[in-house]
């Protein structure tokens, strides 16, 4: 299996691993770093250099708490960036985190290749009509709620029949619109308890759907912390550990902060997988 693009191959022999580049000042762990363009460049060259297969912009902060910003401000906080990578890396593959539909139009015609979108299509009801219109590959995660408020009151029960119910209605949605090339995103963290994240995790391979390719997106998250007693900046083996359960579980990607120790547990993985009885 591969997916096109925007002129670019994305295979999925084995996994692979999604570095995250956040250009909004209030992500829960990395805000504020990447805002200048020499940062910017120097930050995507590192993370491609230490194995990333897909660098994933994303201008708008999903933590939960947070406000959703302008469309406005998202564009000129996104599309400058996104120019610029694009032409500096012409063969890297872009992804980008909106779940605005127009935004999402003007990324591709400046070099994305994938658009990721955390609310499936919920909150812009144009985003599968203009991803049926670019042709490029969509992220479908699960969110319950929004992120200002999807921690108030978190799914707690049911969480993987619920997550695989949204998966086939959105998937049948958008395969009637011609959309085929889409990745299935469970959404950790997002409007789920801290038990429902891990069950969700436990039972990931459940999820699989018509062999789409599934995303796993644990890094640094409350998940870890909460169970560990950590601080975002202290959870880098704990996103290792859950970034192998994944792998174990199905995962084809892993969107993280940390690229290098996120290939190093994908090495690992596949020569366990490949061991044969020693002679």
């Amino acid at each position: 299996m591969a997916f096109n693009c925007n002129g670019k191959l994305l295979d999925f022999e084995a996994p692979k691993v999604m570095g995250i580049l956040n250009l909004s000042p209030d992500s829960f762990y990395d805000g504020r770093k990447y805002n200048k363009k020499d940062d910017l460049i120097r930050r995507t060259e590192q993370m491609l250099c230490e194995g990333a297969h897909i660098i994933d912009l994303g201008a708008s902060s999903s933590r939960p708490g947070a406000n959703l910003i302008t469309k406005e401000e998202e564009e000129h906080r996104l599309l400058p960036a996104m120019k610029l990578l694009s032409k500096k890396f012409p063969n890297t593959i872009f992804s980008v985190d909106t779940y605005r539909s127009e935004i999402a139009a003007l990324c591709y015609d400046n070099g994305a290749g994938i658009i990721n979108d955390i609310s499936g299509g919920n909150m812009d009801p144009k985003m599968f009509d203009t991803i049926a219109l670019i042709g490029i590959p969509y992220i479908l995660m699960h969110m319950y709620g929004a992120p200002k408020d999807m921690q108030h009151k978190p799914l707690k029960n049911n969480i993987t029949k619920t997550v695989k119910a949204f998966f086939e209605k959105k998937v049948l949605e958008l395969n009637k619109l011609g959309i085929n090339d889409i990745i299935l995103d469970p959404g950790y963290g997002f409007g789920k308890s801290l038990e429902c994240n891990f069950q969700l995790l436990k039972y990931q391979d459940e999820l699989k759907l018509n062999s789409l390719p599934l995303l796993a997106g644990l890094s640094r998250k409350s998940m870890i912390n909460k169970v560990l007693d950590t601080k975002p900046e202290d959870a880098l083996n704990g996103t290792s550990v859950l970034n192998l359960i994944a792998l174990q579980n199905g995962a084809s990607i892993v969107r993280v902060h940390d690229v290098k120790e996120a290939v190093q547990t994908i090495k690992l993985f596949i020569h366990y997988e490949n061991t044969k009885e020693c002679q």
